[in-house]
């Protein structure tokens, strides 16, 4: 054995039924082993040459292995597929929804290239502690009509913050474009603030749209480890990233306009609003509130699917000067408990 290889014996990896090996010393380490051991002076560049004959290689991490998909995840994706074909054939409202990345307002690098004179000058550290806002931007994505509607908050990003920027755009967009939709389907991803688990979303969902608006709400989820097919994505989320690349968000104002300026050759619309309210973590919701609430679900992968009912009629329902809605007598009960 040489010497170059005793010092690698304990220090090498691979593959059992292939030639493919790696190290964990670095060239320069494995030549001041060999001089201060066997007095043996080679430079790094050498013991790299040395490795290369020996089957070794550069090498960086490849993402690859797979933590293991849900057994149920083909199935899930069949049942969303359906619940889109069947409200789209109706003509009845499809939002996709997600919290996009949290930006840094102010002099931040934000990753991009664009046509300038001269490059922006921007702050050499990112520190949170420096910013001017910490932007959390909640999308909600009209699959129907191509378009979509960002809002940004300055709070925390939690149940309440998401199901409020859904009646957001409900109250300034959706109505105004299905006027006699009584349902409602919304795609979201199995974690985060819009999660499967979290019984706040579900019963923020239930009083401030189902409830407030007379819409039967359905939530479909996608699974874990499969938010890369929620549609908002790369429906709007990338545009947006398209838009402001490489232009520093210096303030809530400028990322807004960046996101109303979002538009694609296929039809994309953006518009933009800032949700400044304070909103609270970590709220949580007794059994006694989450028996309260009229949540059906299917026999079927009911922890990703399931349907939120108004606990008010319909007729029961009148506008208000803010345009919201309220009710004129007392809910009915619920119909299913979950």
């Amino acid at each position: 054995m040489t010497g170059i290889e005793a010092i690698l014996e304990f220090h090498t990896g691979g593959q059992p039924m292939s030639d493919r090996k790696w190290c964990r010393m670095s060239l320069a380490k494995i030549a001041d082993c060999l001089a201060g051991r066997l007095d043996i002076r080679v430079s790094a560049t050498t013991v790299g040459r040395l490795l290369e004959d020996w089957g070794y290689s550069l090498k960086a991490n490849r993402k690859c292995l797979s933590s293991g998909a849900s057994p149920h995840r083909d199935v899930q994706f069949g049942i969303i597929g359906g619940l889109r074909n069947q409200f789209a054939a109706a003509g009845d409202p499809i939002i996709s929804v997600d919290t996009k990345k949290k930006e840094l307002i102010g002099p931040f690098r934000n990753p991009g290239r664009r046509w300038c004179r001269t490059a922006p000058k921007v702050n050499d550290h990112d520190f949170r502690s420096e910013a001017l806002a910490i932007a959390s931007p909640y999308g909600i994505y009209d699959v129907l009509r191509n378009s979509g509607m960002l809002v940004v908050g300055t709070s925390a990003d939690t149940p309440e913050f998401a199901v409020n920027a859904i009646d957001t755009w409900w109250q300034r967009d959706g109505r105004k474009h299905y006027p006699d939709a009584r349902r409602l389907l919304l795609l979201a991803d199995s974690g985060g603030s819009n999660g499967a688990r979290p019984r706040a979303f579900k019963r923020f969902l239930q009083e401030k749209i189902a409830d407030a608006h007379g819409l039967t709400v359905t939530v479909a989820h996608y699974p874990s480890g499969a938010s890369k097919w929620n549609p908002i994505e790369h429906r709007m989320f990338s545009e947006i990233t398209k838009t402001w690349a490489g232009h520093p968000l210096e303030t809530l104002d400028i990322l807004l306009r960046f996101a109303e300026n979002t538009a694609t050759t296929t039809g994309l619309r953006v518009t933009a609003c800032l949700d400044q309210r304070q909103y609270q973590k970590g709220i949580s919701v007794s059994d006694k509130e989450i028996s309260s609430l009229d949540i059906s679900r299917p026999d079927q992968l009911g922890k990703w699917n399931y349907v939120i009912a108004p606990r008010v009629a319909p007729e029961a329902l009148i506008p208000t000067a803010h345009g919201t809605s309220r009710c004129s007598r007392q809910p009915r009960p619920s119909a299913v408990k979950v």
